[in-house]
């Protein structure tokens, strides 16, 4: 499990994420410097760092590295909540505050990606695409089945 990124981290690799290319440290400082004061020997230093601790790779052009991130924001993001979640004496609390913490979007969210990981890759090749209203009454919505489970609101109605 990877710990928590430090704050010049995150914004390193925050770039990184959204150029989604291999980069420099150049662009990277060049990009920092528009928001803060910032040496280049600083920024080297923390890209070596997130290369050492697994974050980045980097390969050779000409006299400098070019480096790409190893995995996704989203990855990294699971993994801290993951984290978190196996941290807790009681997992299903810490589920319903974490819940009762989002905002309808952030729910909606939620409902979206249990109906993505809820999905039968052997059923989906039998059906033909879309998501269509009896795919979903067999299935029972995601909405209900976190009802059943004291809410995806967190009020455990």
């Amino acid at each position: 499990m990877p710990r928590q990124l430090g704050e010049l981290e995150d914004a390193v690799m925050t770039r990184i994420w959204q150029w989604n290319r291999p980069v420099t440290v150049r662009e990277v400082l060049e990009d920092l410097q528009q928001e803060r004061s910032i040496a280049y020997t600083t920024v080297m230093t923390v890209m070596d760092n997130l290369h050492q601790k697994g974050w980045v790779r980097r390969e050779v052009e000409g006299r400098a590295y070019r480096y790409t991130a190893v995995s996704t924001r989203a990855a990294y993001s699971a993994a801290l909540m993951n984290e978190g979640w196996s941290k807790s004496d009681n997992p299903a609390a810490a589920l319903v505050a974490f819940f009762g913490m989002m905002s309808p979007e952030q729910r909606q969210a939620l409902r979206d990606a249990i109906r993505v990981v809820q999905r039968d890759p052997a059923e989906e090749a039998r059906e033909p695409e879309g998501d269509g209203p009896s795919r979903r009454a067999a299935e029972g919505s995601p909405e209900q089945e976190a009802e059943g489970a004291g809410g995806a609101d967190g009020a455990g109605r």
